[in-house]
């Protein structure tokens, strides 16, 4: 048997090592393969006990069980197979896998066993269970909250500081799909951790809104990175409370806001000084022409072109008078011209990231925040950073306005409009609008805020009407209140 060519080429070929035994456990066959895994030469161990290639104790039970096997057919490796460790020339084990065959040949008997070396294998497993413990300990050491879940979005480890984040305890939230964790939309291929796990970039960040285990909300950034060397794709969050950093600055934003709100004065003040003074010469000029005719109809003037005259008198007035009206209309154009930065743009991506950057300075951290997000409407022609102004302005009015209620829930959704545009609705349940604000709702200087100017609503009304858009109260009681605004599709032109 050893000495066909056929015989040896194949059992040379294995990359498994190959052991023949007679039935007394001598060895007869000791393939390339077994060599170079056990450290002999082949002339080194024919015609040895096999049990020279175990360690103990398997060295000394292997002829015992050889007995026994011959006087009972007992099988505990012959015909199964078996994990077992084997020992080199060197003295040192490795893990094998040993699966044992018996057969016959010139009527004498004989045993096949073919050994897989798992030392690799044992290697990778060891090293992975290494760096999981490491993982896990970092991310109980860290402040911030951590979290990892799998390409299936299921969380596998939950953080103590993650727990005091969202209010769950680790054995809740293992297994539960990580968007949970947020209020930003769950749609394919439109979620920030559907884009991030299906995607090759090492690292992304993101400002979100979370959701505590009592649906409350609170900002949040986000940083998504997948897990190096795991055999399964791995991701690991780390979230940051903004509401702490919020707390931290809150002096340095009320100073902040103090100089602003004097800027805005200043600003304000000098604007009122140029309009002034453009306007105080036409002004002064119809006055007087009004006057001059007022005159000579009462009869100071008795010549007999005194029809005429008064004529020339109201013309030049009514000449002043456009000079006048057309200061304001280049001054409103110079404020409002932003045309040129407009671009198709995700309606629902931008809603969705605005409702997170008003969050960040909202002081109350018990409202509770729903997104209803069409990710199917068309881009719309906007002014991304104008139209993220107008919404959240919108949301930290109704922020503010909940304040002084118990139940704190605001609902920001989108959808199709009239043909050739799409909604953007905020709805909230706070105590309505004084019903002295809703008589001059969009008029400036209008406001119940002791710190307040009066035109935010002012300004997003010209925001979104300069965009060929509109803006509306739709609804306003003691239930709460909801605005809605338009905005033209970038296609807009193409639909009937």
């Amino acid at each position: 048997m050893q000495g066909d060519p056929l015989f040896r080429a194949l059992i040379n070929a294995s990359a498994d090592g190959i052991v023949v035994t007679d039935r007394a456990g001598m060895i007869h066959v000791f393939s390339d393969a077994a060599a170079r895994l056990f450290g002999y030469e082949r002339d080194e161990v024919l015609g040895k006990n096999v049990n020279l290639l175990m360690p103990e104790p398997y060295r000394r039970e292997h002829d015992g069980y050889l007995t026994r096997y011959a006087a009972t057919g007992e099988k505990r490796i012959i015909g199964i197979g078996r994990q077992v460790v084997g020992q080199r020339k060197d003295g040192s084990t490795f893990p094998m896998y040993l699966s044992v065959g018996e057969g016959q040949a010139d009527g004498d008997g004989f045993f096949v066993g073919i050994i897989h070396n798992l030392t690799d294998r044992y290697s990778a497993a060891e090293n992975l269970r290494k760096r999981e413990s490491e993982l896990l300990s970092i991310l109980g050491a860290r402040s911030d909250a951590q979290f990892t879940f799998d390409a299936n979005y299921r969380i596998q480890s939950f953080s103590p500081a993650a727990t005091q984040t969202f209010g769950y305890d680790e054995h809740e939230v293992v297994g539960m799909d990580v968007k949970t964790l947020t209020t930003a939309s769950t749609e394919p291929g439109n979620h920030f951790l559907t884009d991030t796990a299906g995607s090759s970039d090492a690292l992304a960040y993101r400002v979100l809104i979370g959701r505590r285990r009592d649906g409350t909300a609170f900002p949040m950034e986000v940083t998504i990175g997948e897990y190096p060397g795991h055999s399964t794709r791995l991701f690991v969050g780390h979230v940051r409370d903004l509401t702490k950093r919020r707390g931290t600055d809150q002096r340095l934003s009320e100073m902040q806001q103090d100089l602003l709100h004097a800027t805005r004065l200043s600003a304000m003040g000098q604007m009122t000084a140029a309009i002034a003074h453009e306007l105080k010469q036409p002004l002064a000029a119809i006055s007087n022409y009004v006057n001059a005719a007022k005159f000579t109809i009462e009869g100071g003037d008795k010549s007999k072109d005194s029809a005429a005259l008064i004529k020339e008198y109201l013309d030049t007035a009514g000449q002043e008078a456009a000079r006048a009206g057309e200061i304001l209309t280049h001054l409103r154009e110079f404020v409002e011209k932003r045309e040129g930065s407009r671009a198709p743009t995700n309606l629902s991506l931008t809603v969705e990231d605005a409702v997170a950057l008003a969050f960040v300075a909202t002081s109350d951290s018990k409202v509770r925040i729903q997104l209803h997000l069409d990710w199917t409407l068309a881009p719309v022609l906007i002014d991304r950073v104008q139209i993220q102004q107008v919404i959240v302005n919108l949301v930290r009015n109704s922020a503010e306005a909940m304040g002084t209620v118990e139940n704190r829930d605001l609902t920001v959704s989108t959808g199709p409009g009239q043909p050739g545009f799409a909604n953007v609705t905020i709805a909230d349940t706070g105590p309505g609008l004084a019903p002295g604000v809703l008589s001059q709702l969009f008029m400036p200087f209008v406001t119940t805020k002791a710190t307040g100017m009066g035109i935010g609503l002012t300004i997003c009304q010209a925001i979104v009407e300069a965009h060929g858009g509109s803006i509306w109260l739709v609804k306003s009681s003691p239930a709460g209140t909801t605005f809605s605004f338009s905005l033209p599709l970038a296609d807009r032109g193409r639909i009937a």
